[in-house]
């Protein structure tokens, strides 16, 4: 296997690996610059906590309409034999709450 390239061709090509060598190693540098990889590593962080309020808002919203299902019927009128027990529990828990506090201040 004989190379017939002439010198000159050989000269152009090492040229060109030299320069296609100087693009690489320059990527290189910006990559692993501090700078980059701090950029990079914001990046990811701000993309999973976007990720994750995303999923807590669609679980959070789920919640909320699940809970409104329970005291809101489809026609959007209140469904009073839920609603009255629970506004039942409320007042009684604040109350509850009102008499143990006064309770403590005597």
């Amino acid at each position: 296997m004989s190379d017939t390239r002439t010198p000159a061709q050989i000269e152009a090509d090492i040229i060109s690996r030299r320069e296609q060598l100087a693009v690489v190693l320059d990527e290189i540098g910006v990559r692993v610059h501090p700078k980059t990889m701090i950029g990079d590593a914001k990046a990811k962080v701000a993309s999973t906590v976007d990720r994750t309020a995303g999923r807590a808002y669609v679980a959070v919203n789920r919640s909320v309409s699940d809970v409104k299902a329970q005291f809101v019927a489809e026609d959007g009128s209140p469904r009073l034999e839920r609603v009255i027990p629970a506004a039942l529990v409320v007042v009684g828990a604040v109350a509850l709450l009102t008499v143990s506090m006064q309770s403590k201040r005597r």
